[in-house]
């Protein structure tokens, strides 16, 4: 593997596109270091230090820190990435987007355009409420406002700020995909993620000096991490593969067709939106409770969809992961249409051994998908279950619950295969070999 990373800096053109990206990652952290005018940061960090989890804190993960520190980049990619999501949920039910989704590239490009613009929509509004977010906060330690100066000023300033942080971001997440390596918009989801994990590990060593741990605990930690990690790529990487085979056609005097290959079926077609879904629905409760702390009801409610401890929160976890089973059926049949698939099948001359074209084969694959859904949806929310019980059981710090699993390691080890199949591919083109010689790297696509 080390010759493979050697020789990814020997082709000029692979060396640019790695360089490039390099220096586009850097900006983005730069920039998410810089507050925004007229925020006190003391109050504003004093403010954090004790917060529970809630939909701000899974907002910060993905924004590496930015959000909890009120910078430009506080809102990061999310906005472009909910805009896509709400253009891609609203294909499957108006017509005119399902059109434009069929048109190929220029349909491809219409459907962009829609989503910047969805982006600085979203963006606008999310910034106001983050405006009148941070107007409400108060230091626990010393009472101190985190607004130094409130109000419609501070709201103006604070929504054009953050408004062109995002459409900054937008459009360096598109220089990498254009000039770069690709997977622009995961890339910035990613380095936002590892950046936390210098900080997260110092933590745990921190609490491993002065707590006085066990060396075979942390080690046996490090195993932990390890396991979960690798099964997590079995996941990402499963396919159930549906034999196809394609009828032979005569074009003038060449004959076209003829060769079998086969529909890898995806294990987790979702991906990670289940378990984003599953959260948003989960930290709702506490996310309102600190907007309304006067209201009774809404401080019960909070401490309802709380996990607590570990014996007292069984049934908060079956109830998480009874929801992320249920959103990886509801997202795999968004974005996944067996009768297209056939449709494009039966046009092009295939079929399934065995299997009548049309119909008869949108229900076999259905049925199969319906099938490994199942046990891939299961797995999938064992994954993000299981670091909340290791840090309670083995008082681990909180802070590298992202690595155990969940969200956080799910895209870590997407965006990581996707990349490195990007640069297996420039490798394998130039002749050099690729990281694996045994096999190749599938990405979330392939």
């Amino acid at each position: 593997m080390l010759k493979s990373f050697q020789s990814a800096f020997r082709i000029p053109e692979l060396r640019n596109k790695i360089l490039f990206t390099l220096g586009i990652l850097v900006v983005y952290r730069i920039g998410g270091q810089v507050p925004i005018p007229g925020i006190d940061r003391i109050a504003l960090q004093e403010f954090f230090s004790g917060a529970d989890r809630t939909l701000f804190s899974m907002y910060d993960m993905f924004v590496g820190g930015a959000f909890t520190r009120a910078t430009v980049f506080a809102l990061g990619i999310m906005p472009y990435i909910s805009a896509s999501i709400i253009i891609q949920l609203m294909g499957a039910v108006i017509p005119f987007l399902q059109k434009l989704q069929k048109e190929g590239e220029e349909g491809r490009k219409k459907i962009t355009q829609y989503t910047r613009y969805g982006t600085v929509g979203l963006a606008a509004a999310q910034s106001f409420g983050v405006s009148y977010f941070l107007e409400s906060l108060r230091s626990p330690i010393t009472g101190a406002s985190v607004v130094v100066d409130p109000g419609w000023g501070f709201t103006a300033l604070t929504v054009l700020t953050i408004t062109a942080g995002t459409v900054f971001i937008m459009w360096l997440g598109e220089q990498i995909d254009a000039s770069g390596i690709g997977n622009g918009m995961s890339m910035l989801i990613f380095i936002g993620i590892i950046a936390r994990l210098p900080w997260a590990v110092g933590q745990e060593y921190s609490d491993f000096v002065t707590n006085d741990k066990s060396i075979f605990l942390e080690i046996f930690v490090i195993a932990i991490i390890a396991g979960v990690t690798a099964l997590t790529v079995m996941l990402t990487q499963g396919t159930r593969k549906i034999p196809v085979q394609y009828a032979k056609r005569v074009v003038g005097r060449r004959v076209y067709g003829g060769q079998t290959t086969h529909i890898p079926l995806k294990v987790n077609v979702s991906g990670v939106m289940p378990i984003i879904f599953a959260q948003a629905i989960m930290f709702l409760p506490s996310t309102l409770a600190s907007f309304f702390p006067d209201i009774e009801f809404m401080q019960q409610l909070a401490v309802a969809f709380s996990p607590g401890g570990t014996a007292q929160s069984l049934p908060y976890w079956i109830l998480y992961s009874l929801m992320i089973i249920f959103f990886a059926y509801f997202y795999t049949a968004i974005v996944f249409n067996p009768v297209d698939l056939a449709d494009n099948m039966k046009r092009q001359g295939g079929f399934i051994p065995g299997v009548r074209p049309g119909k008869r084969t949108s229900d076999y694959i259905d049925r199969i998908l319906t099938r490994i859904t199942l046990p891939g949806s299961i797995f999938l929310a064992g994954i993000a279950v299981f670091p909340f019980f290791v840090v309670e059981s083995l008082n681990i710090h909180p802070g590298l619950t992202d690595f155990f699993g969940g969200t956080g390691l799910l895209i870590i080890v997407g965006v990581a295969l996707d990349t490195l199949q990007q640069v297996e591919s420039h490798l394998l083109m130039r002749h050099y070999d690729g990281f694996m010689k045994k096999g190749r790297i599938r990405g979330r696509r392939g």
